[in-house]
């Protein structure tokens, strides 16, 4: 019972606060966007690129077949699916929102549960402020200091790199909310700023110029964007995250928390009768 109402309460959050992180984006994300891809196409080639490509050019008959090969792979991913223009790619969008939102929804609501079977007693929206304040922090704000957002056609260190950093800012966060949060000792304060502090000990992944093949007036129209984009997804992530934290309050009181309530005082029942 309570795990299917937790399922269908995710959903509906994730409807809910997904289409409306979709209409913020096409409003304030997706025109930057949009614009950047424009002057994407306008970047010039990198210096090292056009010197590998020279040397090819001139190699013998190994880098002849090597180029074939090549070829053929480029002609096999310019073939994978993607979806087009206007609506299926908007269609899809708004999928991927949902998406997320469902799984943010699902995490807001354990947080609670755990709150409420912890303290035996009822949450309010304190509680739910701070665990939507909570994802906030560790999933957007503190990785963001690292590595803010980018718009197609800038330069970046390698994926790998940026996805190892940016899950070591998120858990180090997440740890220092949950520290804060459920922890009661005095030293959970320093652990919790040494957990903060620990993703930039160890560095954010640096690349170069982050426009690096934009000159001119892309390169200024690009700085802008950038700068604009930065500010854009900061205000989107705490729209998504205060709405998900408002929207969760009713739904968690009505279907979740008196099962909750109901199911400790069970449990707690039989270990007064042993004492």
């Amino acid at each position: 019972m309570l795990l299917r109402r937790l399922i269908w309460c995710a959903l509906a959050l994730a409807l809910a606060v997904g289409s409306l992180q979709f209409a913020l984006q096409r409003w304030q994300a997706v025109p930057l966007i949009l614009a950047a891809e424009v002057f994407e196409e306008q970047k010039a080639e990198a210096p090292e690129a056009a010197e590998h490509e020279h040397a090819h050019a001139d190699a013998d008959a190994h880098d002849h077949a090597h180029e074939e090969v090549h070829e053929h792979a480029h002609d096999h991913g310019a073939g994978a699916w993607e979806p087009a223009d206007g609506v299926e790619r908007g269609f899809w969008t708004w999928v991927a929102n949902v998406l997320n939102a469902m799984a943010m929804a699902l995490l807001v609501l354990v947080v609670a549960s755990v709150a409420v079977w912890r303290r035996a007693a009822p949450v309010g929206w304190r509680t739910l402020a701070a665990i939507a304040a909570a994802g906030w922090l560790s999933l957007h704000f503190w990785p963001s200091l690292g590595l803010p957002a980018e718009l197609p056609g800038m330069d970046a260190p390698a994926l790998h790199q940026r996805q190892a950093w940016w899950l070591l800012s998120a858990a180090s966060a997440a740890g220092a909310c949950a520290l804060l949060g459920f922890g009661s000792r005095a030293w959970r304060w320093p652990a919790a700023a040494a957990l903060l502090a620990l993703p930039f000990l160890v560095g954010a992944p640096q690349g170069g110029d982050a426009l690096a093949g934009f000159s001119g007036n892309a390169r200024e129209q690009m700085q802008s964007l950038e700068q604009q984009f930065v500010w854009a997804t900061a205000w989107l992530a705490l729209a998504f995250w205060a709405s998900l934290g408002a929207a969760a309050l009713p739904l968690f009181r009505r279907f979740l928390q008196p099962l909750l309530l109901a199911g400790r005082s069970g449990a707690a029942q039989p270990l007064a009768a042993r004492a």
